[in-house]
C-alpha cells in the first residue's frame, strides 16, 4: 500500500487547508469554479463576516509564525480588509466576495514565500513586534467594521420596528 503524497510545505498546511475550505470547497459542476464556507456563513449579515475575518486571520499568523516579509503581510491584510468591506453591500458584496477569495489569495502570497525562501531573518529587530502588530491592526480594523455593521443592522431593524 502505498502512502499519500505530502504537502510540499507541511509547515503551511493549515493554511492550505483553511484557504481550500473557505473558497474553494465545494466545485460548481462542470466548472473550475468552487464555492467555499466563507461564501455561505458571508449571507448571515455581520456574524458571517465575524466568522469569516476569524478564519482568515489564522493564514495571516501562520504567514508571522513563517517570516514573510512585512509588505507581504500588508498585501493580506488588504485583502482582509476588502473582504470584510464587501460584507457591507448586500448581495453583491457576497457576489464579490466569492469571486475575490481573500484566502486562496492570501494562501498563495504565503506559499510563494515559503517555496522562494523570501522570509524575514530570525535575528531582524523588531520584526516579531512590528508583524504582530500589523496583523493585529489588520484584525481589529475588519472587527470594527463588522461591529459597524451589526450595529447598523440593529439600528435600522430598530427604527423599522418603531
Amino acid at each position: 500500500m502505498s502512502t499519500p503524497p505530502r504537502e510540499p510545505y507541511p509547515d503551511i498546511t493549515m493554511s492550505r487547508a483553511l484557504a481550500r475550505f473557505t473558497d474553494d470547497l465545494i466545485r460548481v459542476p462542470g466548472t473550475t469554479f468552487g464555492i467555499g464556507a466563507d461564501a455561505v456563513v458571508g449571507l448571515i449579515p455581520g456574524v458571517g463576516d465575524l466568522i469569516g475575518t476569524g478564519l482568515s486571520s489564522a493564514i495571516m499568523v501562520d504567514a508571522v509564525r513563517q517570516r514573510v516579509p512585512l509588505p507581504v503581510l500588508a498585501r493580506m491584510g488588504g485583502n482582509l480588509l476588502l473582504d470584510t468591506g464587501m460584507g457591507f453591500v448586500p448581495v453583491a458584496g457576497d457576489a464579490l466576495d466569492v469571486l475575490h477569495r481573500a484566502n486562496r489569495k492570501n494562501y498563495r502570497l504565503l506559499e510563494e514565500c515559503v517555496r522562494t525562501g523570501r522570509r524575514v531573518d530570525v535575528s531582524a529587530k523588531g520584526y516579531l513586534g512590528l508583524a504582530v502588530a500589523m496583523v493585529a491592526a489588520f484584525v481589529v480594523v475588519s472587527l470594527v467594521l463588522v461591529g459597524l455593521l451589526i450595529w447598523g443592522l440593529f439600528a435600522g431593524i430598530g427604527a423599522l420596528v418603531r
